[in-house]
């Protein structure tokens, strides 16, 4: 069996992004995870900040209005969870028996993380540059997915190299990162490229409007696929307009689900029990 399809018998682990769609309101965030169960979806996936250090006090001091005030400062503070808030996102996430981890952009934030003990990691294409980020990610040996946009080809050979060395499993996750992203920009053949040329398990992390790329790139075997969700596009947020809404995800997850199905286990050798009498009624010549 070739690596593709390997891929395509499998189940597709289907990672649905709250991100900061959640705006800054445990509401919200959990009406987001009960949306992400009620499709089907394997995992919830955030994202984790330490506000002083990923922005400079000159971009945190500068203007923005935003609900929460009229500086970055308050915008990014009111966007990020904390302990509080990550510890109530633990355990609903249990009680619902749904995996949730979050992406880190900073060396606090995944020290921060590590005390939730998570099933995976999530490095953002931002993060692949980060040399020290990586190697402190590939050092915890625990499954990372891998973003690629914004990416050279010498920055993606430097983090496989990396988890190899490290013996970190991983997942490479091609991707466009804009938002949205417009979909003769998707170039979704990188999903077969990064396959052939790092021997690797690939995924597909998408920013577009529609469902359908991702429902395509599942079909070009990514074992993996992460949509930035939404409770409704036209909310406050710079990531929501790149996001499923409630039909869009369900109709993603139920066409993912179908690829193993009517992809099959077996090369078709004979006649199926189920057409012979079809058989009987059309070749009036074998009567």
């Amino acid at each position: 069996m070739s690596d593709l399809q390997h891929a395509l018998s499998k189940k597709c682990f289907i990672i649905a992004e709250v991100g900061i769609n959640h705006n800054g309101s445990m509401e919200i965030a959990k009406k987001l995870i009960d949306m992400a169960i009620k499709a089907d979806c394997d995992a919830v996936k955030f994202q984790k900040r330490t506000i002083n250090v990923v922005y400079s006090e000159e971009i945190l001091n500068s203007h923005r209005e935003s609900p929460w005030g009229n500086t970055q400062r308050d915008q990014k503070q009111g966007l990020e969870f904390e302990k509080k808030e990550y510890d109530e996102i633990d355990e609903y996430c249990k009680s619902k028996n749904i995996e949730w981890f979050s992406s880190a952009w900073d060396l606090e934030s995944l020290k921060f993380l590590d005390q939730y003990n998570l099933k995976n990691h999530k490095i953002a294409s931002a993060m692949i540059t980060h040399k020290q980020f990586l190697l402190e990610v590939a050092k915890r040996k625990v499954h990372t997915f891998i973003s690629t946009g914004m990416t050279k080809t010498s920055d993606i050979d430097y983090a496989v190299n990396l988890f190899q060395e490290k013996n970190c499993d991983f997942t490479l996750m091609h991707t466009v990162s804009t938002y949205p992203c417009k979909e003769d920009e998707l170039s979704l053949i990188n999903i077969l490229k990064l396959k052939e040329k790092y021997n690797c398990k690939v995924g597909y992390s998408g920013h577009e409007v529609s469902p359908v790329p991702s429902i395509i790139a599942a079909s070009l075997g990514s074992e993996a696929i992460e949509r930035h969700i939404t409770l409704d596009r036209s909310m406050y947020g710079s990531d929501q307009a790149a996001s499923l809404e409630w039909g869009g995800l369900k109709l993603m997850v139920d066409y993912i689900r179908k690829i193993p199905i009517v992809f099959g286990k077996d090369t078709r050798t004979g006649i199926l029990p189920s057409e012979k009498e079809i058989a009987k009624k059309l070749r009036y010549w074998e009567q």
